[in-house]
């Protein structure tokens, strides 16, 4: 009898433990996969780490996928091959308007807005051997990698720099795989979009010395009229090369779930992520802007509807009806 009480008392704990995650999981999946991008990109440090905490906080087996980037993303959650991913909200416009490259014409209207991650900075690393201090600096005909092809930084950054009347090679891989090549002299400049710190970046000032070239006012100011970004500034705490902030600008990332997945599931995904930032943090730096109240920066997607009452209840969002999926 008193071994009984003991088990009986253990499950209540657990049970309390658990909290709402323990309840409800009609229909919830036997397992799940996070879309990221490229390793040593900010998105597959910064997934891998919530895919992991999810799955252990509900109890459902998780991780990262590495994945093209944001667009691909776009199609994998779309389609029901990831049931969360993460985006840029560029690359979320088009592809909600049917010109993601991967499926031109496709409305990918069936990936939803789960959670704030954090803003994507644009910014443009080379080898201090190289001279290259400032945009104007680099040669005609530079070989510059953009990342993943169909990624925020191949999809944007190739535009901006031609604005800024720069000719180049354009080159693609993953980020790690383009550190390589900068430092091996193979890759003039590599133009980055992700969260910072981005581990290459970090990898390669171990390694060797670099150049973080910042956008004078200028150039900044001609890449805020012509693409969808606003201004930001890289700390010169973010970086051991930096000896002053750096002028860049930077694009909004967003989680986003499959439409068709459990609101119970989600609501109880965002609560795990938003409810305790110190986590996420340890995470990845970058995750010291995945806060509640950055929930309106999602100006293009339809909510998941767990995901929409996570917000409303928690951080007083106002989310209008036409802007829930199902509402």
């Amino acid at each position: 009898m008193r071994s009984t009480r003991i088990a009986a008392l253990a499950a209540t704990t657990l049970l309390a433990v658990s909290g709402a995650h323990a309840q409800d999981r009609d229909g919830w999946p036997s397992s799940f996969t996070v879309g990221t991008a490229s390793q040593g990109g900010t998105f597959f440090a910064y997934g891998a780490g919530w895919a992991n905490l999810v799955s252990d906080e509900l109890g459902v087996p998780g991780g990262a996928e590495v994945t093209g980037g944001p667009m691909q993303n776009m199609a994998l959650v779309h389609n029901g091959d990831a049931a969360f991913g993460m985006t840029t909200m560029g690359p979320a416009a088009e592809s909600i308007a049917g010109t993601n490259p991967i499926a031109p014409g496709l409305e990918m209207t069936n990936a939803c807005a789960m959670f704030p991650m954090y803003e994507t900075p644009f910014s443009v690393t080379a080898l201090a051997s190289s001279g290259i201090t400032t945009i104007a600096d680099i040669p005609a005909g530079a070989r510059i990698g953009f990342g993943p092809a169909g990624s925020t930084s191949d999809t944007y950054f190739p535009l901006m720099l031609e604005a800024l009347g720069v000719e180049f090679e354009r080159r693609n891989g993953g980020w790690s795989d383009l550190g390589g090549q900068l430092q091996d002299g193979l890759l003039d400049v590599v133009a980055f979009a992700a969260g910072v710190p981005i581990p290459a970046v970090s990898q390669l000032e171990v390694q060797t010395r670099v150049n973080i070239i910042e956008f004078t006012e200028e150039e900044q100011a001609t890449i805020l009229e012509q693409f969808p970004v606003s201004g930001f500034t890289i700390p010169a705490a973010t970086y051991t090369t930096l000896q002053e902030d750096a002028r860049s600008v930077s694009m909004w990332n967003f989680a986003i779930a499959d439409c068709s997945l459990p609101e119970s599931f989600v609501h109880a995904a965002v609560d795990v992520v938003m409810s305790d930032n110190a986590r996420m943090v340890n995470i990845h730096r970058a995750a010291t802007e995945t806060l509640p109240e950055h929930w309106d920066k999602n100006t293009v997607m339809m909510w998941h509807p767990g995901a929409a009452r996570w917000f409303i209840e928690n951080a007083g969002a106002e989310i209008p009806d036409d802007m829930i999926h199902g509402e």
